[in-house]
């Protein structure tokens, strides 16, 4: 952590390369692109220790691209920034000499506006070695992300005085909201008398009374949003789920009740409120609402918006016709939608497509942290969407992946990261590859969990592995209106993606590419060790589909909509098995190649 003009800003020396991301917090993220010919520089990090002790040190690094090089704000809140870009021309001289005689010039686009065209930082520094900040007040985050990008248009020197030297460079980045002066609460209180002072100061203490707990403090972050786009009122959200109707109540989790609603021009909503009970709060609630707005995707779940009120904290989505995967394979028989094998099959692949998305396709790569059946939503034509972000994590590819706040449902975390907190988005990968086992077999691998009789759906599909007879698995159900090859390549994709070994199990785009047929599934056979078959085996063999559906007969929430959150089944009662240990709290400070502000 460095100290500059008053302000704290984080080192970043980072190595990166050609065509490189690095992710190192939930706040920021950089980008290069391009590739330095003929030159001995791989990092992108340049230092000249030699300029004039005068110049401050936080001019003596810099971050540098061949070709163009972004900086991405993560999950900011919507408003006007003060955006303030540190330069220093630290890789020519300033000698007269043959070092002397390069130049660089490049432009700087901030969110997609051009606002430095054929930018020359010595010309402006008057000299090299010297700084200068170009400073932009006026910069609006309409959404959650900004983006800072420098490129080289073709324009400078690229091989004088010597090569890879030429390209944008840039020595700190600092990024500031600018105030609201438009609600100042000392403004309006300088110009009320002294009886309205005891008046606030009244309400202030009733409030502090009623939210000492914190569960509903609503902090700075959760009163910006009602400045957002998306923002419901609570009086629309009443109107809309007839004040909170048990008749509209359609599901019930670890966030808390979920229901239908109607909006006046009739589109059909899923309201999601957090529970007094809940042990997720702000934090999972802001989480939820950064990551949704930064995705999009017709297999990921599509956020409407909130409504922060009172004590009120609720997220409104788009309503899902036929609830969750895990309504439809255990809930109430009378009530389950027709599961054939195409549709078991499109599901799969839709799941797989979403997280191929969060994983490699999106801007922001994403871990989701808790794919389970209850969190995959179906749509009115049976379509898979993912659902529940709110324990999603960004996936920093560069940075140590040990972490110490383990969260996830029992049954379906990794073991990796269960055991050694070590997260990838391989934890995904597994966490998918027990959904697509439960969905090709119907059958729970949590629902037996605590009974000594049974073993888990996974363990069982070892055994039939090692045995030859995995398609005993399939749910009998379908009878013999499947396809046996189809079933095999997904039995034998849901275990090579439940490998142990993380390194071991592919990429979720290769998983989209098996699942379309366009590459074959190579068999991963694991060794469980003496596993004893017995009675555990058999007793599971003859859980039919009729009679484990009348072991949900308990199933929470009604037989209609789009959400129920619950996960494990303990003694016949849904219970949400959803696990968060030790509540630490996280950075959200990136280091920037040159610098960034905390």
């Amino acid at each position: 952590m460095k100290e500059f003009a008053g302000e704290e800003y984080e080192d970043d020396s980072a190595q990166m390369g050609p065509s490189y991301f690095y992710q190192p917090s939930e706040k920021w993220a950089c980008s290069t692109t391009g590739d330095y010919l003929e030159t001995n520089i791989t990092n992108y990090i340049t230092s000249n220790n030699a300029l004039n002790t005068t110049v401050p040190e936080i001019y003596r690094t810099a971050r540098l691209a061949p070709l163009s090089l972004r900086y991405y704000g993560i999950c900011l809140l919507k408003g006007v920034y003060t955006v303030k870009l540190h330069f220093a021309e630290i890789m020519y001289t300033d000698d007269h000499t043959f070092n002397s005689v390069g130049e660089r010039i490049f432009d700087v686009l901030i969110q997609g506006q051009m606002r430095l065209k054929d930018f020359n930082i010595a010309k402006e520094a008057k000299g090299f070695g010297r700084d200068t900040v170009r400073e932009f007040n006026d910069i609006i985050v309409s959404g959650s992300t900004l983006e800072i990008h420098l490129y080289w248009a073709g324009k400078g020197t690229t091989f004088v005085p010597a090569r890879g030297v030429y390209g944008p460079l840039i020595s700190a980045i600092a990024v500031t909201r600018n105030p609201d002066h438009g609600h100042s609460i000392g403004a309006t209180l300088g110009v009320v008398a002294a009886v309205c002072m005891v008046i606030v100061l009244i309400v202030m203490f009733v409030w502090v009374k009623c939210h000492q707990k914190g569960k509903y403090l609503e902090d700075e972050e959760l009163r910006h949003l009602k400045l957002q786009k998306g923002y419901f009122t609570l009086k629309q959200i009443k109107a809309a789920t007839g004040n909170f109707d048990s008749a509209n109540k359609i599901g019930e989790g670890g966030f808390g009740p979920v229901y239908k609603g109607i909006l006046p021009d009739g589109t059909a909503i899923a309201v999601k409120q957090l529970s007094s009970k809940s042990m997720q709060g702000n934090r999972e609630f802001m989480n939820e609402i950064g990551m949704l707005s930064a995705l999009q995707h017709p297999n990921l779940v599509k956020l409407f918006g909130c409504c922060v009120e009172g004590n009120q904290l609720l997220l409104i989505y788009e309503y899902m016709e036929n609830n969750s995967l895990a309504h439809a394979l255990f809930g109430k028989e009378e009530h389950q939608p027709n599961l054939d094998w195409p549709t078991r099959h499109k599901i799969c692949l839709g799941m797989a497509r979403g997280l191929a998305y969060l994983h490699e396709e999106s801007r922001l790569k994403i871990v989701h942290r808790d794919i389970k059946t209850t969190n995959v939503l179906l749509d009115k034509d049976l379509n898979a969407k993912i659902s529940d972000f709110g324990l999603a994590k960004l996936d920093e590819k560069e940075k140590t992946h040990i972490i110490t706040r383990i969260a996830g449902t029992i049954g379906y975390m990794a073991p990796e990261y269960a055991t050694r907190g070590y997260l990838t988005d391989k934890a995904d990968v597994y966490s998918f590859g027990v959904v697509m086992l439960e969905t090709v077999s119907g059958k729970s691998n949590t629902s037996h969990l605590l009974k000594e009789d049974f073993v888990q759906l996974l363990d069982w599909a070892y055994a039939l592995q090692e045995r030859g007879n995995l398609l005993h698995l399939v749910d009998p159900i379908l009878e013999s209106n499947y396809s046996k090859e189809e079933a095999m390549t997904m039995l034998n994709l849901a275990l090579l993606c439940t490998n142990p070994s993380p390194s071991l199990r592919p990429l979720m785009s290769t998983v989209v590419r098996m699942l379309e047929g366009k590459i074959s599934v190579q068999e991963s056979l694991h060794k469980q060790g003496s596993v004893k078959e017995g009675l555990k085996f058999k007793a599971f063999e003859l859980v039919s589909h009729d009679n484990y559906s009348q072991s949900q007969s308990n199933v929470s929430g009604t037989s209609q909509g789009s959400w129920i959150q619950n996960s494990t089944s303990v003694e016949g009662s849904w219970v949400d098995s959803s696990v968060s240990f030790e509540n630490k709290e996280e950075s959200r400070v990136f280091s920037a190649g040159s610098r960034l502000l905390a």
